[in-house]
């Protein structure tokens, strides 16, 4: 009961939308999905396509019609032209006209219709921009997360190092204090425990600066109660890279959506060519209209008197509308004869535009290549590195238990403990360095196949 009332009076102290930490731990998976659902660049990207959707809506609305209204009321004073009879009258008067209208492509050298094509593989591209940026965070959040388990190994290896150097102190006080050592020998002890406490005191800032990376890419405001789930991680040192480079980029070219994008691009500016010779068609349109007026002055013939001649009486708005009325289409056709010499400007820069496109899409293809041919090397080297390093570690590690046995019944100098107890944390190190290395550069060639980022495989 005392506890829970503790816990009440610090929550209830708290500044209002202040709450205290709670740790979760997350698992690689969680914090690509996280990344993805929250990055501002994917969320711009969006973005981006959504507007590439309505400019490919609206190229498609353009072969409709087009209807525009038009309705005028005008004032007149004294001497003024009727609009509707076209006399001039010597009075005030109101008058509305009213108009319908619009026109209509029938052939325009295929411009609409190539247009809508050339939208569509935009939108495709920008599509497939957006999946190759989230599989650029992925891989991102990937090497940071793996940072962190290096780290947190590092961390572990140094502050076990440091625990059995602790030991070995209390060891050599004894002996000290039984005679059987010198007291430099004890202080020589003394000063490597004080190096590795320093050394650890650095990683395990290296690791929180680690953790703090992965937070900012994840847009979290802080690193505190995040933490990570550390998987289990098997390496099998005998394991046969399948396939080669070559295999593997064939592979890629067809599930790479860099790649496609710039197929998607490409196809597009050849589009773009064929709109701009689309100008040099004749063009036909039809136009149709539909218009009628009111004048407050115009008056209706309503009989004929022998003595005074017409007679005319008022002259209703909506059978003015009615009878004013006149509506028709035509047809017209426009002849491009010269235009500033536009038209082949257009078709010549839609040329360099479709040699540029070729351009990036090799270029995108070849540093694909080179991506992949570097990773296999990088995992090949690692894997020897890593494979290397365990038998290193091995060695060393008997070195060392054998130079500890003599240097506890004095047979050997702090000075060769301490570079033996050096040389075996620099070769866990290393093992560590290279083995996840090696994962993080198999993980990238697995994500080049089409494999999805996964640890526990």
């Amino acid at each position: 009961m005392k506890k829970i009332l503790i816990l009440l009076i610090v929550l209830f102290s708290l500044p209002p939308g202040q709450v205290l930490p709670q740790e979760k731990i997350w698992t690689l998976e969680e914090c690509i999905q996280y990344a993805i659902d929250n990055n501002i660049q994917i969320k711009q990207q969006v973005l981006q396509t959504r507007f590439q959707e309505n400019t490919l809506n609206q190229s498609k609305l353009k072969l409709l019609p087009s209807i525009n209204g038009q309705a005028a009321h005008n004032f007149s004073f004294n001497r003024t032209l009727d609009q509707t009879t076209y006399q001039y009258v010597d009075q005030n008067g109101q008058s509305n006209q009213f108009y319908l209208g619009g026109n209509m492509d029938i052939f325009n050298g295929l411009q609409n219709y190539n247009t809508i094509r050339k939208n569509k593989y935009q939108l495709i591209s920008s599509e497939l921009d957006l999946e190759s940026l989230k599989n650029n965070i992925s891989l991102n959040i990937a090497l940071a997360f793996l940072q962190i388990l290096l780290n947190s190994e590092l961390v572990n290896t140094t502050d076990n190092q440091l625990q059995i150097t602790h030991q070995q102190i209390e060891k050599t006080k004894r002996m000290f204090e039984a005679g059987s050592v010198a007291r430099g020998n004890l202080l020589q002890i003394e000063a490597q425990a004080a190096s590795e406490e320093l050394q650890l005191i650095n990683l395990r800032n290296q690791l929180e600066i680690s953790y703090l990376n992965l937070t900012q890419m994840l847009e979290l405001q802080s690193p505190e109660g995040f933490r990570i789930l550390t998987p289990e991680i098997r390496i099998d040192t005998s394991v046969v890279f399948w396939g080669n480079v070559t295999d593997i980029y064939n592979e890629a070219l067809g599930i790479r959506p860099e790649i496609k994008s710039a197929e998607m691009n490409l196809a597009a500016r050849e589009l773009e060519l064929k709109i701009a010779r689309g100008a040099r068609s004749p063009r036909i349109s039809m136009n149709h209209s539909m218009s009628t007026m009111y004048s407050n002055i115009r008056k209706k013939i309503i009989g004929i008197d022998p003595g005074q001649g017409m007679l005319y009486g008022d002259y209703p708005f909506s059978e003015q509308l009615s009878d004013n009325l006149n509506y028709g289409f035509g047809f017209t056709l426009t002849m491009p004869i010269l235009n500033g010499w536009q038209v082949n400007t257009n078709i010549s820069g839609s040329k360099l535009n479709i040699e540029n496109s070729q351009y990036t899409l090799e270029a995108e293809k070849k540093q694909l290549y080179k991506t992949i041919q570097q990773s296999w090397a990088d995992a090949v080297a690692a894997l020897k590195k890593y494979s290397a390093s365990m038998k290193a570690v091995a060695s060393m590690e008997e070195s060392f238990r054998y130079t500890e046995q003599k240097f506890n019944v004095g047979m050997v100098t702090p000075v060769d403990y301490n570079a033996a107890k050096t040389q075996l944390l620099t070769a866990q190190s290393e093992m560590a360095q290279s083995k996840y290395e090696f994962i993080f550069k198999t993980k990238v060639l697995d994500f080049y196949k089409g494999i999805p980022l996964n640890l526990n495989q």
